[in-house]
């Protein structure tokens, strides 16, 4: 088994420096989707955002280990997280408006049963009907 050469600090500050920024774009093209509300971007960004801060991270471990980081690509890193940290928050947010919301329209087989809504807001089925006309 052969082990590749340590790389030069430089070298490596450079690779944190061009991970943090792929980190960096995904999160905008993450934010620029959610804006959009493109359901298919929001998941493919998602998935590229992960795969970025995965590589990030596992890089930032072994810098640690072979020599350190860099203090001003720790500081665009932890920006960066607190970014991720604030965009999870607001969809978090977002996600609770929305199942309160549709509790309101549609409520579960236990709040409620039996009743409906209709043009003039809700109401009570009529005994011995189950269906729904549209």
């Amino acid at each position: 088994m052969r082990l590749e050469p340590e790389p030069a600090p430089a070298a490596m500050a450079d690779r944190l420096e061009l991970l943090v920024a792929q980190v960096e774009q995904r999160l905008i093209a993450l934010a620029e989707a959610l804006r959009e509300r493109d359901v298919l971007a929001i998941e493919l960004q998602a998935q590229e955002l992960h795969q970025a801060l995965a590589s990030a991270v596992n890089a930032f471990i072994h810098a640690a280990r072979h020599g350190g980081v860099p203090d001003a690509v720790r500081l665009r890193l932890a920006r960066a997280s607190a970014q991720l940290a604030r965009q999870r928050e607001a969809l978090s947010r977002a996600t609770a408006a929305l199942d309160r919301a549709i509790d309101v329209l549609m409520p579960g087989a236990n709040a409620n049963a039996g009743q409906v809504y209709t043009a003039n807001g809700l109401s009570k089925a009529l005994p011995g009907r189950t269906s729904l006309n549209a």
